[in-house]
């Protein structure tokens, strides 16, 4: 397991399964892996503990099959390594392994290294897909090559599409009656002995799994205002797979086609960062890392404290730092506002969010982030500035998602604009020209 935590609709489980002889027994595994969590800034990662938590669940399910969950902490290689010389040992032979894919630079790094080793061993490492409805090359122009900008990627998107691209793979059957692996030396490492911490508010943060129809029905209508439950809020779940995205596909093809466009945009950003990794660390048109940013420290640490005197972009950078979860109209404009209005590179603020999101997703984060830049491979163009005042009076009218995050709004102790709108919004336009044609 990597980014599927659930046995049901889970196609790496149901490969393994589908494989085994008669003789075979399956084990489900996962790995912490050290070169993730080393780059993590704080030992109170809310993220590991929902990982934590999750994989204590799958365990207790495991073990009412007769199984049981391996976890281990470490580089990937070498938990794999222990845990087959640990087999060999007692006469058991590892003779494949099944794995979602995953299209990040780094994963696919890992998944090159560790292919060679269990190649090295014999053992068979087959990759499924599991975490998006149409992978890298699945969705393409008519000569090939990939879609750089959204509108026609989701138009072919909808021509390729079939219903067994979203059918629900039957693992959960077919788990309880397989044969399973036990382990009795092998037990789920603590959060301390990975050096975390537990997160005590962890319940109160996570939103239950249900894909709510009423939130779908009403999912066009309702999404842009931060103040009514108007999303689903099921983003962590996405990210990690407790739910299936062949599920989400489901419930957004009966009740929301906004919703559906949604998982279109995820589909793509997955596939972007398959096709052009440089764009994790660089601007996807390279032009744009030219742009000489004003980086100014105050104005970051302003905007990081929500404390930028826009009420609206206070109020999201708050929620974003009490719940880790931050709504995506608000998104938008707070990303918008730290690469124009204070010109700061989109890189800083895509590491803040990296750091923060309790649904961090490489590809949507960087993708994202590029667009509110207008860097990105299907941008926002760079003279399109957001006005936070505008969006305030759009969106939050009533200012009942403002008044909870910044209660002080309105008096003397809210501080007044770091930068003045019109002023902020010609300095972008003309520091974006001054390195760009027009036409960019």
């Amino acid at each position: 397991m990597r980014r599927d935590l659930r046995l049901t609709d889970n196609r790496a489980l149901l490969s393994a399964l589908e494989q085994a002889k008669t003789t075979d027994r399956v084990a489900v595994a996962f790995v912490f892996d050290e070169n993730i969590l080393g780059r993590l800034e704080h030992t109170s990662d809310r993220r590991v503990a929902f990982l934590h938590r999750e994989l204590h669940a799958i365990d207790d399910l495991l073990k009412s099959f007769g199984g049981q969950l391996l976890v281990g902490h470490g580089d990937p290689r070498s938990v794999w390594k222990a845990w087959m010389d640990n087999w060999q040992a007692q006469g058991v032979e590892l003779r494949s392994v099944h794995v979602g894919r995953d299209y990040e630079p780094y994963a696919q790094q890992r998944d090159r290294a560790i292919a060679e080793f269990f190649a090295n061993s014999n053992v068979t490492f087959k990759g499924v897909k599991d975490s998006v409805i149409l992978e890298k090359n699945e969705v393409t122009k008519d000569d090939g090559k990939p879609y750089t900008v959204f509108t026609p990627y989701s138009r072919k998107w909808r021509k390729t599409l079939t219903a067994g691209d979203y059918d629900e793979a039957p693992s959960w059957a077919s788990a309880q009656a397989a044969s399973w692996l036990v382990a009795t030396d092998v037990r789920i490492p603590s959060l301390a002995d990975m050096g975390f911490e537990a997160c005590p508010d962890l319940d109160d943060l996570i939103p239950p799994r249900n894909i709510e129809s009423i939130v779908l029905d009403a999912y066009g209508s309702k999404r842009d205002f931060p103040a009514i439950p108007g999303t689903s809020r099921l983003s962590i779940h996405l990210r990690f797979g407790t739910i299936g995205i062949r599920q989400a596909l489901r419930a957004g093809l009966e009740h929301s086609e906004k919703w559906t466009t949604e998982l279109i945009w995820r589909d793509f950003y997955q596939m972007i960062i398959y096709h052009f990794p440089h764009s994790v660390g660089g601007s996807f048109r390279p032009a744009y890392d030219a742009i000489p940013w004003d980086n100014n420290e105050t104005h970051f640490e302003a905007w990081c404290a929500g404390k930028t005197g826009y009420p609206l972009v206070d109020a999201g950078m708050r929620e974003l730092n009490a719940t880790g979860f931050m709504h995506n109209r608000v998104r938008m404009v707070v990303a918008s506002f730290l690469c124009k209005h204070l010109l700061t590179d989109w890189r800083w603020g895509e590491r803040y969010f990296a750091a923060k999101l309790l649904d961090f997703d490489l590809a949507s984060n960087v993708g994202g982030w590029q667009w509110a830049s207008g860097s990105g491979c299907d941008a926002a163009p760079y003279f399109r500035v957001f006005n936070p005042t505008s969006q305030l009076e759009k969106f939050d009218k009533e200012l009942r998602y403002v008044r909870r995050w910044v209660p002080e709004y309105g008096t003397p102790t809210y501080p007044e604009p770091i930068v003045d709108h019109k002023i902020a919004r010609q300095r972008a336009i003309n520091t974006y020209q001054s390195v760009l044609k027009p036409s960019a």
